[in-house]
């Protein structure tokens, strides 16, 4: 695990607000100079804290669409079975957040599709695929409440600050 300073962690959470800041706004932001915050940043990058760089898109405001949840269990647990649910769940244009989980479900996914219809074809599809899903439950979000996936946890600011 990387070390971070206050400076990286003022660099994340305005990076993870603005992607597009500028350098220098960023570096009086943190009260650097541009090419030592600059620096941070590559390091950052370089080792895998910062991932990229993306448009945050609502899709669903774009596009009529529905966003579902859906909850799998496997009927074997085997790496292979496993490695090849999520194979397939990583090549599904339709799955844009796949978790694995522990205590009751293998996986959470969260899964948008055109509609109602749609999603059924794609479960429906899965079940063809003989992947070994013993069930699923679906969950049609009617709301989403609150979307802070990629803002600095407090937890992290907490730990920071007392030094573990």
């Amino acid at each position: 695990m990387m070390k971070l300073d206050r400076y990286d962690l003022a660099i994340l959470r305005i990076l993870a607000r603005d992607g597009r800041i500028t350098k220098s706004r960023l570096a009086e932001e943190v009260n650097l100079s541009i090419s030592p915050a600059w620096e941070r940043v590559r390091r950052l990058e370089e080792q895998g804290v910062i991932r990229g760089y993306r448009a945050d898109v609502d899709w669903l405001n774009a596009f009529k669409g529905s966003r579902i949840v859906v909850e799998v269990t496997l009927e074997r647990h085997t790496a292979h079975d496993m490695r090849r649910f999520e194979e397939r769940i990583a090549a599904a244009p339709e799955v844009v957040q796949c978790l694995a989980t522990g205590g009751g479900v293998d996986y959470v996914m969260q899964v948008v599709t055109r509609d109602i219809d749609h999603y059924q074809r794609f479960i429906d599809a899965l079940l063809m695929d003989e992947l070994g899903i013993e069930r699923y439950f679906t969950y049609i979000v009617t709301k989403v409440v609150k979307n802070t996936a990629d803002v600095l946890p407090s937890w992290a600011e907490d730990a920071l600050s007392s030094g573990s």
